[in-house]
């Protein structure tokens, strides 16, 4: 296996230190292979099998990256406005 190294200042370092339990190289290599499976997601639209099971082993997802539909924001701003439904159990919500 390849090995990399990343220059942080030293402050930096100093921080990282505090962390003990954390394993710093896993999560350099799981955020590596997210990054490429977005790039890969916005040039394909797809994802491989592979790259779903990592997904699904993170609970994350490419989508999840991308920005908000404009016509949701909006949506969303017209639903902030709206009187809120007044419910007195839950059962109320599926009447």
């Amino acid at each position: 296996m390849a090995s990399l190294t990343l220059s942080v200042t030293e402050d930096m370092k100093n921080e990282l230190k505090s962390f003990l339990w954390v394993n710093w190289s896993e999560i350099a290599r799981e955020e590596t292979i997210k990054k490429l499976i977005f790039e890969n997601y916005i040039k394909t639209g797809s994802l491989s099998d592979e790259e779903w099971t990592f997904c699904d082993k993170i609970d994350w997802h490419p989508v999840d990256e991308l920005p908000l539909k404009e016509e949701f924001k909006k949506e969303m701003e017209k639903r902030k406005k709206e009187k809120p439904i007044k419910i007195k159990s839950v059962e109320d919500i599926f009447k």
